[in-house]
């Protein structure tokens, strides 16, 4: 939808949310998320800053260089040109007179640093002009991580060519440690993420790096990277984890990203399973949290979820090697702008709203393997579910 067709909707959140307007700025593309709200081209020519005001009632009001001034020529509203500082300064007091409280892409003491792009000095300029600045945070997540009946539909097409190809991607494994001809085929873990890689191409796939296949100490490394020069062998024995994430390659197609792990020719360790059996209890719990608000229709942010699931891992002696938050909010990019389920490196009080879609991935990191588990959910007005295969048992390679 353009900006201009999704202008009574931001007004009306920014009433709703008690503010007098939302000002966009930038300089050198250091805020990609106004650009994407405002659907501005991402690789236009910007040498000089511009700003943009939506008031919560009226029309917007823009404030662009001489040498630059039709940059936000496809957005409506009126238009003020500028060239020196002074003009520049005097400019921003008119443009935003009337107005006192307003939000920006900024987060108190950078608490959520993914909406964190204006930088302190423009903050510290319109505070002297005594303007309160507050984050614009929940309104990215309304406005950026709220996905259309179109992009959840392509969420599905991908969770279940990628369900598929990582089923099969651990057949591949056996196949090559196991032949039928009996001399087992030398595979790396680059290997089979070229063979991951295949497989998704000819499902019409596209994705960001990856995917990511690590075994035994690698394992616990959670954003390990083979390459071609300094991957592992697999062999019998090893333990295996694939973390594979994909969208559709067309146009604002939604991401689907899942991690499942297994054992190759054997059956799993005592230890292996306990922390297979701490981690999915873990992923449960959060998933449960996510389910049950909904079903009651309460409100839920990210930081909640996460403390369901931290719980399980804590209570069970484990905390200290959970090292990340348990999952990220997922959408036409693999880690969106919308709620993460946090309360480890963010407390983020944003709220898991309907119609996105995020990941649910705890992990136990130990010094010979790593477990991870990862599901996504998407969420309706109503109802929150899983979106693909939840991992019960260690996939027996």
């Amino acid at each position: 939808m353009s900006f201009a067709a999704n202008l009574d909707s931001i007004q009306a959140a920014l009433r709703e949310a008690g503010l007098d307007g939302w000002l966009f700025y930038d300089h050198h593309h250091r805020d990609p998320i106004a650009y994407r709200i405002l659907g501005l081209p991402a690789n236009a020519h910007v040498t000089r800053r511009w700003y943009y005001f939506v008031p919560a009632v009226g029309e917007p009001r823009k404030l662009v260089h001489r040498i630059e001034a039709g940059r936000l020529d496809t957005l409506p509203g009126t238009k003020g040109v500028y060239s020196s500082w002074q003009e520049l300064e005097s400019g921003l007091e008119t443009m935003l007179r009337p107005f006192t409280k307003f939000a920006m892409q900024y987060s108190p003491r950078n608490a959520i640093m993914y909406v964190s792009m204006v930088d302190a000095g423009t903050v510290e300029f319109l505070r002297e002009k005594g303007k309160t600045i507050v984050s614009s945070a929940d309104l990215v997540s309304q406005f950026e991580a709220v996905l259309s009946t179109a992009a959840i539909t392509s969420h599905f097409e991908a969770q279940a060519a990628i369900d598929t190809i990582l089923a099969e991607g651990f057949r591949e494994i056996g196949r090559r440690l196991r032949p039928a001809s009996g001399s087992a085929v030398r595979t790396t873990e680059f290997d089979i993420v070229q063979w991951l890689s295949e497989a998704m191409r000819r499902e019409s796939l596209t994705w960001e790096n990856g995917p990511n296949v690590s075994v035994n100490e690698n394992s616990a490394d959670s954003h390990y990277e083979p390459t071609a020069e300094g991957s592992r062998e697999i062999r019998n024995g090893d333990f295996v984890l694939i973390d594979i994430w994909g969208r559709k390659d067309r146009p604002d197609t939604c991401y689907y990203d899942i991690t499942w792990t297994g054992v190759a020719g054997r059956e799993p360790s005592d230890e292996e399973q306990k922390v297979f059996s701490i981690v999915t209890a873990a992923r449960d719990a959060a998933i449960h949290a996510v389910t049950s608000a909904y079903a009651q229709r309460r409100p839920i942010a990210g930081w909640e979820a996460d403390e369901a699931c931290r719980k399980v891992i804590t209570d069970a002696g484990y905390g200290p090697w959970f090292t990340h938050r348990t999952g990220h909010n997922i959408g036409f990019e693999i880690h969106g702008s919308g709620a993460h389920l946090d309360n480890l490196e963010t407390h983020d009080e944003r709220l898991l709203l309907p119609h996105t879609c995020f990941s649910v991935e705890p992990g136990i990191y130990l010094e010979k393997f790593g477990l991870r588990s990862e599901i996504d959910m998407i969420t309706s007005n109503e109802k929150a579910v899983v979106t693909g295969r939840i991992q019960t048992e260690l996939v027996r390679i």
